[in-house]
């Protein structure tokens, strides 16, 4: 089969995204693209049967959730300019109407939907920082709840009086507590949990709007709590040997749902309230998880389930909160694929320093604290095998073992892969997540080498002159940096939306990113310009010694596509040629923002990704 065929088969696998359980438990909605076009589509749980109710006009990004009106009638979504993150929020109707219902010249997210069918819960930066709103359908205005750098999670009681939310007015950049508000914004109060520099975040109210389900690293694991608004008191529940994050209470109060990290996977768990005890779910070899809050409860005490393996594509799966059985409720079409035709992840852990064998060209750094440091490797097969070092966008995020199309095709095109949860990513505790406080770009930088030359030691068939660093958003960034700190270990590299210039950043960032994000890890400009010069790729442009393919999408507000440009300029000043034959390629792309969900653009961006690899390392594989 050619490469442009498989290229069109994989990349347009149909998906399911942000499936959110009606209010009553009888249909899911979620989106799906199953026509090659991400439409939102609506299920019947008992019969199983799916209907399409949009027809155009959704996002081509599909980070935000899908929230069902309170009569279940509608369906509101995010809506941008061409993946711009600018969101709007729209109504869609099961005849395939849309209407704007919030409009605003920033970004504006729904956080909760009143059961009154009166009130929505939003933030917005459309006045500065992303605060804290009420929306009234029967007035149509915002009225603003807080005053904050930043809003993280928020949630709406039961009978839309209170709002709980997670927000920072400590000194540390890095701390999140839980604050109460009333609905017009009077009577805040901070939930007595938590030290500085911690997480609190709030996630579900209980029925009679006295209990609050949470959670909490300050132990070094996150942890659920139920927390008694009455008493001021929390119970914690689970051991602490592995990360979890609650979900939402079940219907009746008594339980409640969260998602266990173990490794690379993500392991539903049930906790009844009253006795501690706690209950996995089978599907435990893989990444299992609930929707959106407490949009994931269906009919006759079953949740709603993602559920996914690096060899199985996302499917919607019912889970019985009683007997532990899953049953699947709904699979994409895989066309001519069977499981068998994908690769599965081997995880391993190797010990880092932070300071690999590989000469470090930028900055030199002194051996960190050695960690244990998780990866995903997959074998394509081919021997010998070209290499591909594929590191995760967020820093707070992890790879995890999930199905994902560019990485299936990259397999059987006879590149192998290897993710690296480098120090700094989620899933490993408070304090291997900040790791990278005050050392962006350091030794999380310095795992992902230690952990790239460990694998090419320990598996002959690798091909150390064929390996490339590719990735996106902060994995942009890393790809950047590995190929101007580590020139040696590198043949080729090929950033997507990356930063390369940090102070420049600082400047064009939307508010909410500059404060939760720029000024969490590297404080300010100002306040420590070094460290900004220092560590962006830009200062070092002109250690580049191999191959060099930059993307990036016009319309990204999250990482602005003059961090491209201004790499661009610093090359050509260093005298690097631009071209197919010379030392870097660049290509900007029309209407795509920071990610998209248009196939035609994922399938074009991978066509790059694929053409600059077979030029500059090759495989046998044609």
């Amino acid at each position: 089969m050619s490469g442009d065929t498989l290229l069109k088969e994989l990349v347009g696998l149909p998906e399911i995204v942000r499936p959110s359980a009606s209010p009553d438990g009888g249909r899911v909605a979620f989106y799906y693209n199953g026509t090659s076009r991400n439409e939102i589509h609506v299920l019947d749980v008992e019969t199983g049967e799916s209907e399409q109710w949009s027809d155009g006009g959704v996002p081509r990004q599909t980070w935000w959730p899908l929230s069902w009106s309170a009569d279940g009638e509608r369906i509101f979504f995010h809506l941008d300019a061409d993946g711009d993150e600018q969101n709007d929020i729209y109504a869609l109707e099961s005849d395939g109407a849309t209407e704007p219902v919030v409009e605003t010249e920033g970004q504006t997210n729904l956080h909760a939907v009143g059961d009154d069918g009166e009130t929505l819960l939003l933030t917005s930066n459309y006045e500065g920082q992303m605060d804290l709103y009420r929306y009234l359908f029967s007035d149509g205005e915002m009225v603003r709840l807080t005053d904050h750098d930043q809003i993280w999670e928020a949630c709406l009681s039961r009978d839309c009086e209170r709002v709980a939310y997670a927000a920072n007015e400590s000194g540390d950049s890095d701390n999140r507590d839980t604050y109460l508000v009333d609905i017009d914004g009077s009577g805040r109060r901070k939930l007595n949990v938590g030290t500085v520099g911690s997480h609190t975040d709030p996630y579900d109210w209980g029925l009679d709007g006295d209990r609050l389900l949470i959670s909490d690293n300050t132990e070094e694991f996150a942890r659920c709590g139920v927390y008694d608004l009455v008493s001021d008191e929390v119970r914690w529940y689970g051991d602490l040997d592995y990360e979890e994050s609650p979900a939402c209470f079940t219907a009746d109060g008594t339980r409640f749902l969260a998602e266990r990290v173990r490794d690379a996977a993500v392991v539903p768990v049930v906790y009844d309230v009253e006795t501690g005890d706690a209950r996995e779910c089978p599907l435990a070899d893989g990444v299992a998880e609930f929707g959106w809050r407490s949009a994931n409860l269906l009919v006759n005490d079953r949740a709603l389930l993602s559920y996914t393996t690096p060899v199985r594509p996302t499917e919607l799966v019912t889970f019985d909160l009683d007997t532990n059985d899953t049953e699947t409720l709904f699979r994409p079409d895989y066309g001519r694929f069977s499981l068998d035709d994908f690769v599965d992840a081997e995880y391993l852990t190797v010990a880092s320093d932070g300071v690999p064998e590989t000469r470090q060209a930028a900055v030199e750094h002194d051996p960190y604290e050695t960690l244990d440091v998780g990866a995903l490797f997959y074998d394509s097969g081919e021997r010998p095998s070209p290499l591909l070092v594929n590191p995760h966008g967020g820093p707070r995020r992890a790879d995890r073992k999930w199905f994902h199309y560019r990485t299936q095709y990259l397999l059987a095109r006879g590149y192998s892969i290897l993710q690296v949860n480098f120090r700094g990513s989620s899933g490993r505790g408070r304090e291997f997540a900040q790791k990278l406080v005050g050392d962006f770009g350091g030794a999380e930088q310095g795992d992902i080498a230690t952990i790239t030359e460990h694998v090419l030691e320990t598996r002959d068939w690798l091909d150390e002159e064929r390996v490339c660093v590719f990735g996106g958003s902060f994995g942009g960034y890393s790809t950047y940096w590995q190929m101007v700190q580590y020139p040696e270990l590198y043949a080729a590299g090929a950033p997507v939306v990356g930063f390369t210039d940090l102070e420049l950043m600082y400047e064009e960032a939307m508010p909410q990113f500059r404060t939760g994000f720029m000024e969490k890890y590297l404080s300010t400009p100002e306040g420590n310009p070094e460290l900004y010069r220092e560590r962006s790729p830009v200062t070092h442009a002109g250690n580049l010694d191999a191959p060099l393919m930059m993307v990036h999408g016009v319309n990204d507000r999250r990482v602005p596509v003059l961090q491209a440009r201004v790499y661009r300029d610093a090359l050509e000043k260093h005298g690097y040629e631009e071209g197919e034959n010379g030392e870097f390629e660049y290509h900007e792309i029309e209407k795509r923002g920071h990610n998209t969900a248009d196939v035609d653009l994922r399938q074009y961006t991978l066509g790059l990704l694929e053409s600059f690899l077979d030029r500059r390392l090759g495989t046998s594989k044609r």
